[in-house]
């Protein structure tokens, strides 16, 4: 299969999955395998990701912007920075300890990612139902407690399959955030939870980095940006109106077909 079109697809999958609560590691994993697409260093895999997080910036630059602006004169805009600081914090200690064995075990075993998919998925339907009612529906107004909560639960994604939106999603809704509100503080954690992310393994992979097919990371990386673009801008009213449980039958379904291909010697 030709890379060009493998490029543009696995790009398509990290930019609809990214901001999800599917796993878009899980799922490029997966593709990466069935496919025999491999990416020395996965400089590919790293550098796409680069383009859903431009895609993020581009639709939050503004509200954060002026967040940034009223922060020195409003105490609520500046509790709001610091309640993505406080959630950022958690996945800062736990990525810097646990990064290689990540990269190196976890990340080399696709049974274990798509067990992950089928339990996130169960976990989800579950959460959909039981979540205790709203009491928070300002993703920039959740109490620096609660974001603190967040972020830890966003440390369990640091497992292939488990999702990072996804977990902080959960911890939110247990917490009483409203659903839409949830998934925008998700968005809003993922801007320096994966530009750090992004920027690390840029740097740990410095020596094994190979930027020689830069056709397959343009395609992949304006693919993904794209996408996520769409995403981001249709899932905020598709969770308020219909909740989480569709992405929690996505999982077990796509959890379920590839244990079975993997059981099945693919």
């Amino acid at each position: 299969m030709d890379n060009i079109f493998l490029a543009a697809v696995l790009g398509l999958l990290e930019g609809l999955t990214e901001f999800i609560p599917v796993s878009s590691t899980g799922h490029l994993l997966l593709a990466g395998h069935f496919l025999g697409f491999d990416s020395p260093g996965n400089t590919f895999e790293v550098v796409i990701q680069l383009g859903a997080v431009l895609a993020l910036i581009s639709l939050y630059a503004a509200k954060l912007t002026g967040l940034a602006l009223r922060a020195r004169t409003d105490p609520a805009a500046m509790r709001s920075l610091l309640s993505l600081l406080i959630a950022f914090l958690p996945a800062v200690f736990i990525g810097l300890l646990a990064h290689d064995f990540i990269k190196t075990v976890l990340f080399d075993t696709p049974m274990l990612i798509a067990v992950m998919l089928i339990v996130g998925g169960v976990i989800l339907l579950m959460i959909d139902r039981i979540a205790p009612p709203p009491v928070h529906f300002d993703a920039t107004g959740l109490p620096l407690r609660k974001a603190l909560v967040i972020g830890i639960c966003q440390c369990v994604a640091m497992i292939p399959g488990v999702s990072r939106s996804g977990a902080t999603i959960v911890g939110a809704l247990m917490l009483g955030v409203e659903k839409r509100a949830a998934a925008e503080f998700s968005f809003l954690l993922s801007l320096p939870t994966m530009g750090a992310a992004v920027a690390y393994d840029l740097f740990k992979s410095r020596d094994l980095l190979d930027f020689s097919a830069m056709a397959d990371i343009a395609v992949g990386f304006a693919v993904a940006f794209v996408s996520a673009v769409l995403v981001v801008r249709a899932v905020l009213g598709f969770v308020g109106r219909h909740g989480y449980a569709v992405f929690g039958w996505w999982r077990i379904i796509v959890g379920t077909i590839a244990v079975i291909a993997l059981s099945a010697g693919a």
